[in-house]
């Protein structure tokens, strides 16, 4: 709700996907040792200050009313424990002036994809890695990650290289042995490893801490913006090890393990901790089997062939010392096979038991500073689908943030506007209804759900649309598959009255199947550098697909919206209208769909409305309480 009491649909834009990565050159797209880990600067992240008025009314005009704007751990701490960047937090608060200058509500992203940059992603400094007793150095050569900059060949003209660096396997590295710890650690540490220490307390206890006082930091700096709403927990934290038998492979996703299985190397608890203990092991390969969608052990496959250890001491590890297993220099003894997955007796719940007081200190931490802010929370996306439910005990004011893709999509990189888009629209709805359901399960009240992330590559069908733009062909027609995609996903929201924030506008975005985000060659924004034409004066200049994501909404409703879809160039609105709201309906009516202009139709005599074209708005006042319906048309 607004102020005035009005119901509002936030629809936004994640800001942005380069800001995982160092500014200027910290790029997958470069290669890197990461060996000035601790002398980054993130400032330029996701622009320099004298283009942020430009990036950010576009976003505006677009109809973009919400950033969620990414920054990490690294970002603020990258230097060592408790040495926050200040001038990246001057500039970070400068984003959010400016974010305010152009109406843009905002809420702050701590991200992270697979622990760090050291170990394929981004988040957590490279020092956070030395406090927990690992050296990031061996990764690659132990098997514990697979990093990009380690794997691809940078010298090869090649821009795809799936023999060495395939496509979106960034995300193999949650079974991998440096996730494994990490995360393990961070959620878990003080329930299965309470004897493991850093600086006198329990590693849990450590990250956790300098993981909230980093965030404490930046609500600290940035609690005097009236358009700040809030702050996400983690963006799709893992799970560790937690839920998984020590040693036996799984052939499928299952509640207990809810991680996609994908043919390749499975790598168990056990597999990983004697590969980071520095021994060769034979890992399990998975295939598909004759009847489709079924996996089966097809053969094994050796890693860590230089026999590498990524500890820093000689061992043994904290989980061996914990008891789940004897190092023996040979085959590795499982001493608890259940070591992960039961405690006392009883199934460890990762949701009840680790996730609920987490969010509870995001929430104590964020709300010591600022009372009435919103908390973002967010499982990790593996478990939604699978039966697994948000705590029972959430923080008030809590915000259901989950993340849905389609996955084919994501994966394949492919869209064929051919198909049955009738039911690929109706797939959508039935999926993000099951995560809206989640946010209803919240406290007895329930709670607001907006998509934190979802959208497309727009690498897809191979660039086939970067192609055309280098032929000379401008205008929509070579973003048809990726409006139509777009469409069918805001369909779905709109028929939910779903909140939402689209991922991502990439400000350095390139159509280039090399760099696309610059960040492991994701190619996911709604904006290229590379699609602006200089000469033609467009006000929307670098979109991409802008008929998907630039579409009509009800941004602010004098009631409760009963309905809203968009088709055929109508726009049709049902609220049931509260006149003790004294502010109108704003709906959101974008120039690219209605170039000449609206006709407005309401079913209530007594009503009016009136049309900005500049602010792409109308406005309507209800003439009486009750059923109001607006329909609006282009003009031919």
């Amino acid at each position: 709700m607004d102020p005035h009491g009005r119901q509002a649909i936030l629809r936004g834009v994640n800001l942005g996907g380069d800001c995982k990565v160092p500014w200027p050159g910290g790029g997958t797209d470069r290669p890197s040792d990461f060996s000035d880990h601790r002398t980054v600067s993130f400032i330029g992240r996701p622009f320099p200050l004298d283009e942020a008025d430009v990036h950010l009314g576009r976003i505006a005009r677009w109809g973009f009313n919400t950033l969620r704007l990414l920054t990490t751990w690294e970002a603020v701490e990258h230097a060592g424990p408790g040495q926050y960047d200040q001038d990246y937090l001057d500039y970070f608060v400068a984003v959010i002036e400016k974010a305010r200058t152009h109406g843009l509500l905002v809420f702050v992203d701590f991200h992270q994809d697979v622990w760090s940059r050291m170990s394929g992603g981004d988040g957590a400094p490279g020092w956070v890695f030395e406090a927990l007793g690992l050296d990031f150095t061996r990764f690659d050569a132990a098997d514990a990650a697979h990093v990009m900059q380690h794997r691809y060949d940078y010298d090869s003209p090649e821009a795809r290289q799936e023999d060495r660096y395939p496509m979106m396997s960034w995300a193999s590295n949650y079974r991998l042995a440096a996730n494994g710890v990490a995360w393990t650690a961070f959620f878990a540490g003080a329930t299965l490893t309470p004897d493991w220490t850093v600086e006198g307390r329990n590693v849990q206890h450590f990250l956790q801490d300098h993981y909230l006082g980093a965030m404490a930091v930046v609500a600290a700096r940035v609690a005097h913006l009236d358009n700040v709403i809030g702050f996400d927990t983690f963006n799709e934290p893992g799970l560790g090890w937690v839920g998984l038998p020590m040693s036996q492979p799984r052939l499928r996703a299952t509640p207990e393990d809810p991680m996609h299985v994908w043919p390749g190397l499975y790598w168990t608890p056990l597999d990983a901790l004697r590969a980071a203990r520095g021994q060769t092991v034979s890992i399990t390969r998975l295939g598909w089997s004759d009847e489709k969608g079924v996996l089966h052990a097809v053969g094994e496959q050796s890693a860590n062939l230089a026999g590498v250890s990524i500890w820093t001491h000689d061992g043994p590890d904290p989980f061996e010392q914990a008891g789940a297993w004897r190092f023996d220099g040979e085959g590795g003894q499982v001493l608890d096979e259940d070591f992960f997955r039961v405690r006392d007796g009883q199934p460890i719940d990762h949701e009840n038991q680790f996730m609920a007081p987490f969010f509870a200190r995001v929430a104590e931490t964020i709300r010591a500073v600022r009372s009435d802010w919103l908390v973002f929370a967010e499982l990790c996306p593996y478990v939604l689908g699978t039966g697994r439910m948000f705590p029972e005990a959430m923080p008030e004011r809590s915000v259901n943030a989950s993340h849905w893709y389609d996955i084919n999509i994501l994966r394949k990189k492919r869209f064929d506007p051919a198909q049955d888009l009738d039911a690929l629209r109706a797939h959508y709805f039935n999926q993000l209804a099951y995560v809206g359901w989640l946010g209803s399960r919240f406290g007895e009240q329930g709670a607001p759900t907006l998509i934190g992330e979802f959208g497309i590559p727009y690498d897809l069908n191979g660039g086939d649309a970067f192609e055309a733009w280098d032929r000379g062909e401008r205008g929509q027609a070579p973003w048809t598959a990726h409006a139509q995609a777009l469409g069918l996903m805001y369909d779905a929201l709109d028929a939910l009255r779903l909140s939402s924030t689209q991922w991502n506008y990439t400000a350095s975005n390139r159509n280039d199947l090399r760099v696309g985000d610059g960040w492991n060659q994701e190619d996911l924004s709604i904006y290229s550098a590379d699609q602006v034409d200089e000469g033609a004066n467009d006000p929307d200049a670098g979109a991409r697909a802008l008929l998907g994501f630039s579409r009509p909404y009800a941004r602010l409703t004098q009631g409760v919206i009963g309905a809203m879809r968009f088709s055929g160039g109508r726009f049709d609105l049902e609220l049931e209208a509260d006149l003790a709201i004294d502010a109108p309906t704003e709906i959101y009516l974008p120039t690219a769909h209605f170039p000449n202009g609206v006709q407005v139709r309401l079913s209530q005599p007594d009503a009016r409305w009136t049309h900005d074209r500049e602010a792409q708005l109308v406005l309507v006042w209800a003439g009486a309480a009750g059923a109001l319906e607006v329909v609006v048309e282009r003009t031919a």
